[in-house]
């Protein structure tokens, strides 16, 4: 079963701290190796990372020297660094590796040690490949990993969320970019269907955007969006496809950074969403949970301005913002919405009342 990446966060650190490597499959550019590094960081460790795809027997066990009578293996590099030090190893493409260095991660995996060499008690091993049931795995050309191989790792397999995607990228990518994702999920990425993926057909993924994102914000094509539609249309259809690279033209043609969560909760302009359908009303209500702004107490400003604005809401979209400032960490905001009535006189707990029936 595919799990995603807040419920892989929640768990991976109690096998972690066990001593047990990490094999983590699932879809190309789908975070991965973002993940490892973020997990390094929280812990302050180094990464020491090796394509196992790329590597030979010598890059794994090292070169031999003779002493007296006695052959010793002298380590590679990244093996004596993990050997000396506390590090996060990261072997990424075992599954494109030779069968020959697959052997030689066998014993690392299994009994931390290589050729003599014991690794450092506080490093951690993790490994990525493309694969699981879910991930239209047929699609790759790796090799299988067999019941002993697989034995020797703990396996998540993960299938990351849009919203995984979208709490991660909110303060990496332009706001821009983030709306049109948060209002089109279907054009984040492909996932594949039993037809896995038709040949040489650029297909959008999670890292793509964000090095489209990285390219049009050094170019600085989206601080006046309609005047490079052209050059934004072709760079967008180079990194994530021609679909994505037409509605995403057309989002940045008809967009206007006018109804920002600071015009609801700051200046109370309700009027700004009066042509909003439900799409658009269910965007600016993920936009406010990306904000974590529901994770402190707000204003009785803020709390009036939250009243007006949610008894205008449609039912399904109103329940999804009482839901999500339910389950923020701050309590107080849902107790004094709960209890709020707006301007006009009408209780939020009368609307909610009215949904509810």
């Amino acid at each position: 079963m595919a799990i995603d990446f807040a419920t892989f966060n929640s768990v991976v650190s109690h096998v972690i701290d066990a001593g047990f490597p990490v094999l983590i499959r699932g879809r190309h550019g789908i975070g991965k190796s973002e993940v490892v590094y973020q997990f390094a960081k929280d812990r302050g460790l180094p990464v020491v990372e090796r394509r196992a795809s790329q590597m030979t027997e010598g890059d794994l066990m090292g070169l031999p020297s003779i002493t007296g009578e006695s052959t010793r293996w002298n380590a590679p590099d990244w093996l004596k660094e993990a050997c000396d030090n506390g590090v996060v190893l990261f072997l990424d493409e075992v599954d494109r590796a030779t069968m020959e260095v697959r052997q030689g991660i066998f014993e690392l995996t299994d009994s931390r040690k290589l050729n003599g060499w014991h690794l450092h008690p506080q490093t951690r091993i993790f490994a990525a490949v493309n694969g699981g049931e879910h991930s239209g795995a047929s699609s790759y050309q790796v090799g299988e990993m067999d019941p002993a191989e697989l034995d020797r790792w703990t396996v998540f397999d993960v299938d990351p969320t849009v919203g995984d995607w979208l709490t991660w990228a909110k303060d990496k990518v332009d706001g821009m970019v983030w709306d049109f994702v948060n209002q089109n999920h279907a054009h984040l990425e492909h996932v594949p269907d039993a037809g896995g993926y038709e040949p040489n057909k650029v297909y959008p993924s999670r890292r793509s955007w964000k090095r489209l994102n990285d390219t049009v914000d050094a170019a600085c094509l989206l601080a006046e969006p309609k005047d490079n539609l052209g050059a934004i249309y072709n760079l967008t259809a180079a990194f994530v496809g021609f679909e994505a690279a037409v509605a995403f033209r057309d989002f940045c043609e008809k967009y206007e950074r006018l109804v920002t969560i600071e015009d609801i909760l700051d200046r109370g302009q309700i009027e700004k969403t009066a042509e909003f359908g439900i799409n658009d009303h269910l965007a600016l209500v993920e936009k406010l949970e990306a904000s974590e702004l529901l994770n402190s107490p707000l204003s009785t400003t803020q709390i009036q301005n939250l009243a007006n604005w949610f008894v205008t809401l449609p039912s399904e979209v109103a329940m999804k913002l009482f839901s999500a400032i339910g389950q923020s960490t701050d309590n107080s905001n849902v107790i004094a919405l709960h209890a709020a009535t707006t301007s006009s006189g009408k209780a939020v707990l009368d609307f909610i009342v009215e949904i509810v029936g």
